[in-house]
């Protein structure tokens, strides 16, 4: 079905990222801080991340899961600081 479904399952990680900050800036301007319909789904997509390089580590064979393993010590810090960021945003001023 899909021509190159390696490369699909490589750019999962990065799209659920790039979804997450698109997800913050929409449901920002539409919902109200805090609001639990904008939260649930950043508070899910991280755990998901994570799950995905799991998997991505799991499916690899030889030398290419130690360079999954790379990714994902590369990906994940930075998928953690945007996550942490997206949620401050669609916090607003709820906390203070």
């Amino acid at each position: 079905m899909f021509p190159y479904p390696e490369q699909y399952r490589t750019a999962t990680p990065p799209l659920t990222t790039t979804f997450m900050v698109f997800w913050a800036l929409l449901s920002h301007s539409v919902f109200a801080d805090a609001s639990p319909f904008a939260l649930y789904p950043l508070i899910i997509l991280f755990p998901f991340v994570i799950l995905c390089h799991g998997y991505l580590i799991w499916l690899a064979k030889g030398m290419s899961r130690l360079d999954q393993c790379f990714y994902a010590l590369v990906h994940i810090p930075l998928a953690f600081v945007v996550w942490t960021f997206t949620i401050m945003l669609v916090n607003g001023e709820a906390f203070s």
